[in-house]
């Protein structure tokens, strides 16, 4: 559902990414993993097309994101670490706003907004403005408004930020339900705990390239760790002391 051929982003003769490839089958979590200014949130940014690769190509659900920008995008939920909203309009209209930018038509959309005000328990905030919302509020009406035209593909960045441990619940309960209806979710977090409760597979970047992707089990192969838990083998794989 996202694959990643060949992908590198070059400031200068700084490699922000280099040359990547990763393949995120359909239906699951995948984890992307790595310290500050490993690569995540610029690897991020290119697969939403808000960055231009320098070179490679990222294809979501079968579309060419370079050549078929609007089909690409229009499968694609995006909830990022620290939403920018609008905060002179309330939570409805902007979850309109959304559904205008994603051309879902006039009843399916009130029907949509309705389904995830209620599911994000924002229903009674619906008619305030935004800018009196709580950061964790503000946080769940980001994730509804990536949900409201139904999207095939979701990448997440940091989705625990601000959330309080019963709204970090019950986000995670709602990834495990979006990814088993067929959503392929891509999640990127600092919470190795988050990411090995949730990931049915992961990738570690690290100074820009890949260090190692597959499963939990895949990693412990590699790393000799049988017993240890996904803390214990990213901080072996990412230690400054370990040539990759």
């Amino acid at each position: 559902m996202i694959t990643l051929k060949n992908l590198s982003k070059s400031y200068g003769s700084f490699k922000a990414v280099n040359n990547i490839s990763l393949h995120v089958p359909t239906g699951g979590i995948f984890a992307f993993l790595g310290v500050n200014g490993a690569g995540k949130t610029t690897t991020i940014r290119m697969i939403t097309g808000i960055l231009k690769p320098s070179t490679g190509s990222i294809y979501l659900g079968g579309y060419d994101l370079l050549a078929d920008p609007l089909q690409a995008k229009a499968i694609t939920g995006y909830i990022p670490d620290r939403p920018n909203l609008y905060p002179k309009l309330t939570g409805r209209e902007f979850l309109n706003f959304m559904c205008d930018l994603y051309r879902v038509p006039g009843k399916h959309a009130e029907r949509r907004i309705d389904e995830v005000l209620e599911e994000y328990s924002l229903t009674q905030w619906q008619d305030e403005l935004i800018e009196s919302f709580s950061h964790g509020m503000k946080q769940r009406l980001a994730t509804c408004a990536a949900l409201v035209h139904d999207p095939r593909v979701l990448i997440v960045d940091e989705p625990m930020v601000g959330l309080d441990p019963h709204g970090a619940r019950n986000l995670k309960d709602a990834f495990k339900r979006y990814a088993k209806a067929g959503v392929t979710i891509f999640l990127s977090t600092h919470s190795l705990n988050v990411a090995e409760e949730l990931a049915d597979n992961l990738a570690i970047i690290n100074k820009g390239a890949i260090l190692t992707t597959g499963t939990l089990d895949d990693i412990r192969e590699l790393t000799g760790k049988h017993d240890e838990g996904l803390e214990d083998m990213f901080l072996e794989l990412t230690s400054p002391s370990v040539e990759h």
